[in-house]
């Protein structure tokens, strides 16, 4: 069936579409939610403790978001080529990419785990210059560093949850993980019930813990019935159809992965050079982005899966449909968190001990970051729900690399270290990429590229179809 067309007037009036979209948002955004909970609750935490120790965790925290980059392109990946695969039932196939998963995870795990581990200093003069946010860093990535060896395994298996129709269950693990560890923060940061008082060190601490309790809470669920488990006898068989359709889209997501990562990373790198206050506002900023996100990125995960199984299934006129519903309700979300970050802003700072200074920046950081919110939210759901959903998944890498890169990145450079801008200008040229790229972004998406079967059918070549 190539139709399945669906010409209802209104957004949501496909009953069936408003029901898997509903049923697959709700508890991904509710595990990005209790994800960016962590961040917060850290730097909440840490925040009531002394300054330097929020800001210098903050920073500590980029080598995570430098290797989710790498993580995020192999689960991205698994989500796209499985989505199609669940769409066809095919469960051999589902397992070799379960499996790929796993040993490219692992690999990434162990890269960046035993730097934090054995080589913390050198990490953190990457971050700051400042002696004792370095110090202090260096502290949490010693303790840290143990549990990213386990972050790409739990990574997996997540995955795998949410493409077989089991995202609750991935909602409820994390969200397990997630509250185990906020209230282990409180113990070992501030030393309560007779533990120690560990401060920074405390917060890595509670990390670790709750990672082992997540990645032990998913091997457990595989084994329930309906459950995708991998079949670890054939955890090194190498699939070379689907080894290369992983590459083919994985590369590209690879990439616009690095380029956004160490492209945040060094927007974090920049306003850690401005100062102290500079860094704490924008850490500040940065939970609340952050925290904001967590509806598009929910929406964003279940667009790619929906569109995937109906792709993999080849409903191409359906999913084209689909596609526009989704790209309208992603500008809708940009703008309702547009407005949420504004109504934030004075609750946020009762929240923290700043120094007047960085509190004054923090409120100029989140006026930026509310228009900002647009943008990213509209092209979350389009790039990384959408477009990916079908593989189309080169197009977030010349953006980046253009906007972000070309733009964005030189322009805060030169504000901050040649011309010596106001730290309000330096975090707004930051912000630059996400609202300047969103008319490729439309005009991409009226293209179409994004219909594609992936699928394989008796491991010949790809039946790969296009409609534009």
């Amino acid at each position: 069936m190539q139709g399945g067309k669906i010409k209802q007037s209104g957004l949501f009036a496909n009953k069936n579409f408003n029901h898997r979209l509903i049923t697959l948002t709700l508890p991904m955004a509710l595990q990005s939610l209790m994800l960016a909970a962590v961040a917060a609750a850290d730097a909440i935490m840490l925040g009531r403790l002394d300054q330097n120790s929020m800001s210098a965790v903050s920073l500590a925290t980029q080598i995570q978001f430098v290797m989710n980059m790498f993580l995020g392109s192999v689960t991205a990946t698994g989500s796209i080529l499985g989505a199609q695969y669940w769409g066809i039932q095919d469960r051999r196939s589902l397992d070799d990419i379960f499996n790929m998963m796993i040993r490219l995870s692992l690999l990434v795990d162990l890269i960046f785990g035993l730097a934090c581990v054995f080589a913390p200093g050198v990490l953190m003069t990457i971050f700051t210059n400042d002696p004792e946010l370095k110090c202090l860093g260096m502290g949490y990535l010693r303790i840290a560093g143990w549990s990213y060896l386990l972050t790409g395994i739990s990574q997996a298996y997540l995955t795998m949850m949410k493409v077989s129709d089991h995202a609750n269950s991935t909602a409820l693990i994390s969200s397990v993980a997630v509250v185990l560890n906020i209230v282990l923060n409180s113990v070992f940061i501030f030393g309560l019930i007779g533990a120690p008082q560990m401060g920074a060190r405390g917060a890595a601490l509670a990390t670790l813990i709750s990672r082992i309790v997540e990645i032990t809470l998913c091997v457990l669920f595989s084994f329930r019935k309906g459950y995708l488990r991998p079949d670890l006898r054939r955890l090194f068989y190498r699939n070379r159809l689907l080894a290369k359709d992983f590459c083919r889209i994985s590369f590209p997501v690879l990439g616009a992965s690095l380029l956004w990562g160490v492209g945040f990373t060094s927007y974090t790198a920049i306003m850690g050079h401005l100062g102290q206050d500079a860094a704490a506002a924008n850490s500040v900023a940065s939970v609340v982005r952050d925290l904001t996100c967590c509806m598009c990125n929910g929406i964003a995960n279940a667009a790619s899966i929906i569109l995937g199984v109906e792709l993999g299934k080849g409903n191409l006129d359906l999913a084209k449909e689909y596609g526009k519903k989704l790209m309208i309700i992603g500008f809708l979300i940009g703008v309702i968190t547009c407005g949420i970050v504004i109504a934030v802003i004075q609750p946020v700072r009762l929240f923290y001990r700043l120094t007047p200074e960085a509190d004054r920046l923090l409120i100029g950081m989140l006026l930026i970051t509310s228009v900002y919110m647009i943008g990213r939210c509209a092209n979350t759901v389009i790039i990384n729900g959408i477009f990916d959903g079908g593989g189309d998944t080169a197009f977030d890498v010349w953006s980046l690399a253009l906007m972000m890169w070309g733009i964005a990145i030189p322009t805060a450079l030169l504000g901050a270290f040649v011309f010596h801008w106001p730290v309000l200008l330096v975090y707004a040229c930051t912000c630059l990429d996400e609202v300047g790229k969103l008319p490729l972004v439309i005009h991409h998406f009226y293209q179409y590229k994004f219909l594609k079967n992936l699928t394989r059918k008796n491991g010949n070549e790809a039946e790969v179809k296009s409609r534009s």
